[in-house]
C-alpha cells in the first residue's frame, strides 16, 4: 500500500541532492525547487478550450498497485488523522479526517469526497486534451504528490466543482494560501497551462502569501 510519507522522504532526498532548480533546467524525475511567485510566472499561458471534454476520458479511482485499495481508499488511508479499520477488499470503517478547505473534522469516510486539486475539466482545458488515455488516467489517480488529491467535505468539493482560484477558494480563509500553492504545484507538475485571467488572479492572491520555497517533481 502506498503511503505519502514515502513520497515526502523521496522528495526531501531529491531536494538535498539537486538544490534549487527551475522548470526549464529540471531533468526528468528530478525535483524542481522554486517559489510560489516564480512558479506562477513560469506557468505556460494559453486560452482554455473545453471542446470534446468528458469526465469519462479520465479513468479514476483505479487500483494501480493492485493491493486491493482504489486511489480513493489510498488517499483516505493516507490522510486519516485517526486511522480507520480496514477489512475485506479495503473496506474502511471508523477513523477521523480533517477537511482543510473548511477546517472541519469528519468522522466518516462516506462524508468525504476526494478532490482533484486541479479539476479534471480544468486539466482538459489546460492541455490534457492532447494527452493519451494513459496519461489522463495517471493524472486522475496521481499518488506521486500529496498535493494532487485531497480528502475534503463533499459540500466543499461540490461547491468548487470545476472552478479555478479566480472563481472559487476554500471557505476557511486560513486555508487559501495553502490551496493556492497546491493548485500551482499541480499545474506545474503536469505542465498544464493557465489562461490570462487565471494567471492574474494567482499573482494577486500570491501577493498576500508567504513566498517560501516549494518543491515538486514533474510528472511528464
Amino acid at each position: 500500500m502506498r503511503t505519502r510519507s514515502i513520497v515526502l522522504a523521496l522528495t526531501a532526498t531529491a531536494i538535498a541532492s539537486t538544490g534549487m532548480t527551475t522548470p526549464a533546467s529540471a531533468a526528468p524525475g528530478l525535483a524542481v525547487t522554486t517559489t510560489l511567485r516564480q512558479a506562477i510566472r513560469t506557468l505556460p499561458v494559453a486560452e482554455e478550450d473545453r471542446t470534446g471534454y468528458a469526465r469519462t476520458k479520465f479513468r479514476h479511482w483505479v487500483d494501480a498497485d493492485r493491493d486491493g485499495c482504489s486511489t480513493r481508499a489510498e488517499v483516505l488511508l493516507a490522510e486519516a488523522v485517526e486511522p480507520p479499520a480496514v477489512s475485506g477488499q479495503c473496506t474502511i470503517s471508523g477513523g477521523m479526517w480533517h477537511s482543510y478547505y473548511d477546517d472541519t473534522d469528519v468522522p466518516s469516510a462516506r462524508s468525504l469526497d476526494i478532490d482533484h486539486m486541479v479539476p479534471l475539466a480544468e486539466a482538459w482545458d489546460s492541455g490534457a486534451s492532447d494527452w493519451s488515455a494513459q496519461e489522463r488516467q495517471d493524472y486522475a489517480n496521481d499518488l506521486g504528490d500529496i498535493r494532487s488529491l485531497a480528502a475534503v467535505t463533499a459540500r466543499e468539493n461540490r461547491s468548487k466543482a470545476d472552478q479555478d482560484p479566480r472563481e472559487w477558494l476554500p471557505t476557511d480563509p486560513g486555508a487559501r494560501c495553502r490551496y493556492l500553492q497546491e493548485w500551482v504545484v499541480v499545474k506545474a507538475r503536469w505542465q498544464l497551462s493557465a489562461d490570462p485571467g487565471e494567471v492574474a488572479a494567482l499573482a494577486d492572491l500570491a501577493s498576500g502569501c508567504h513566498d517560501g520555497r516549494i518543491t515538486y517533481t514533474p510528472a511528464r
